[in-house]
């Protein structure tokens, strides 16, 4: 057996961070130890659920998604629910222009957004008790959430992130065979890992089903081109925001793969030493059929982080400029460009974080500044990726059976604060839906005159979540095991698919 230099640091499946193989970056980026990726395997089928009865062709009608994650959480009024009629102190000071969709505004800083409102359908009623930035429970199973679990992505409470699951479900068809390609990649860089002054946010990991099962994190590479600065309580950055302009030479890579900068000779020297220590013990371990079933699980998950194939579709320089500018000369629309070409090369499964940058408490979560961060900052970018993405899969042929996501944690307050901002807010807020079976030119729900409290057609996180798995082609009842093999549910019971959202 080898040792691993390092000090063990337990991960939320019980084994150590070290003993998942962190040679090039293995174990950040998703790939566990090849032990793992072989237990993974021989798990058992996972058990269906019941069938959900009439709810047309729209089961597994999409073949792949594209989950556009805003993290901070925008607000209904500055986007998709705004309430023109209502006082000053509510409505803000930003106007509704109509949209594609007939008697569907939207905010008049998404003017392309506006342009493709008749291909999506806009849900104005999710509604859930927790508003705090609880990523986990806007994508995972679980049941409930608090700031404790929002901080810590270890926590054994935690459930599956939704790309987790449907990776391994899908592997599970396979009968356990691993795809030749990465099949749950999260774009652009590990959650939360540009701030720098709290611990990394939960929500987008595998929990029991185990690191093999976690996304596969690329990273970015480019700089911005507009220097910004910004502060809270405590904390201040300064630097160039790849979010407000990127860099005509900007792309996105696997980390694993190549050396990063930070990694000093010797920690580079180190992880030779680990893959010296693995040879050698592989060596021993070669007659036996464990030791070449090991052998097998090493050399597939190199092949596919290190695939010609899926570096060349992270390089987004490789698109012309006129498609790279249909989304926006931005970190988020190249992202969102590069979810696309991964898709191309058979990625079932791609999420884009819009992701704090800098320090915490950045992005969507507009506590303060917020009409200036919205106008300059946000919805500009936001505007060009969306709108690119559904005219380039349309021009593709892609659109209908690509599922395409955005989603959030929350909304913000109705009424602006001190600030003439917005705080969060839980009983009200919108998420944006196109593709895969998703009907075209569509509202669900509806909010009160306030867009305070939902009026008409309340839904949670949970049937989002299962809509998006029915679609998908997986049944939102369906059990898979944990870390002792009880059978656990993807979802919670009551989590029924919205049937007013599918085509």
């Amino acid at each position: 057996m080898f040792d691993v230099l390092s000090s063990p640091k337990h991960m939320c499946n019980g084994v150590t961070r070290r003993e998942l193989l962190q040679v090039g970056g293995l174990g950040t980026f998703g790939l566990g130890l090849d032990q793992l990726l072989h237990r993974q395997a021989a798990q058992g089928a996972p058990q269906p659920g019941v069938h959900l009865g009439n709810l047309g062709t729209s089961f597994g009608q999409a073949k792949r998604c594209i989950i556009l994650f805003l993290y901070g959480s925008p607000s209904q009024h500055e986007t998709f629910d705004m309430k023109p009629n209502a006082p000053v102190e509510i409505r803000g000071e930003m106007n509704p222009i109509a949209s594609s969709l007939p008697g569907l505004d939207v905010c008049e800083h998404l003017p392309e957004t506006a342009k493709v409102m008749d291909r999506s359908t806009v849900v104005r009623s999710v509604v859930h008790p927790y508003p705090i930035h609880g990523v986990a429970y806007a994508m995972t199973g679980i049941p409930a959430i608090d700031v404790t679990l929002e901080l810590s992505r270890y926590d054994p409470r935690h459930q599956p992130y939704f790309g987790s699951v449907v990776e391994y479900l899908d592997r599970q068809k396979r009968g356990g065979a691993m795809s030749q390609t990465v099949q749950n990649v999260a774009l652009p860089f590990p959650f939360s890992s540009q701030r720098s002054d709290q611990p990394f946010r939960a929500g987008p990991y595998a929990s029991y089903l185990g690191g093999a099962y976690n996304p596969i994190w690329s990273e970015f590479v480019g700089e911005g081109t507009k220097t910004i600065t910004k502060a809270r309580t405590g904390f201040s950055f300064t630097g160039k925001e790849p979010y407000l302009g990127c860099t005509p030479d900007s792309h996105f890579r696997i980390a694993a793969t190549q050396r990063q900068p930070t990694i000093t000779a010797d920690r580079m020297d180190r992880r030779r030493s680990l893959l010296q220590q693995f040879d050698e013990s592989r060596r021993h371990l070669e007659q036996t059929p464990n030791g070449k079933t090991l052998s097998k699980f090493q050399e597939l998950a190199f092949s596919i982080i290190s695939s010609p194939r899926v570096a060349k579709a992270l390089d987004v320089r490789k698109e012309s400029r006129e498609t790279r500018d249909l989304y926006g000369m931005t970190l988020f629309g190249q992202a969102t460009l590069a979810a696309r070409r991964l898709l191309e090369a058979d990625t079932r499964l791609v999420t884009v974080f819009w992701d704090e940058y800098g320090l915490a408490g950045d992005a969507w979560d507009t506590h303060t500044n917020h009409f200036s961060r919205l106008k300059d900052q946000l919805l500009p970018g936001f505007d060009k990726a969306y709108a690119g993405l559904i005219l380039d899969l349309e021009r593709r042929g892609m659109l209908d059976d690509t599922l395409v996501v955005v989603a959030s944690e929350h909304g913000r307050t109705p009424k602006l604060n001190k600030n003439a901002s917005r705080d969060h807010w839980s009983r009200a807020y919108s998420a944006l839906f196109a593709g895969g079976g998703i009907a075209k030119g569509n509202v669900v729900g509806a909010s009160d005159k306030y867009a305070s409290d939902v009026a008409d057609r309340p839904v949670s996180p949970k049937n989002l979540l299962a809509t998006m798995y029915h679609l998908l082609g997986i049944e939102p009842e369906t059990r898979i095991p944990d870390r002792t093999n009880r059978l656990m549910p993807i979802l919670p019971e009551e989590s029924d698919v919205i049937r007013e959202m599918l085509a």
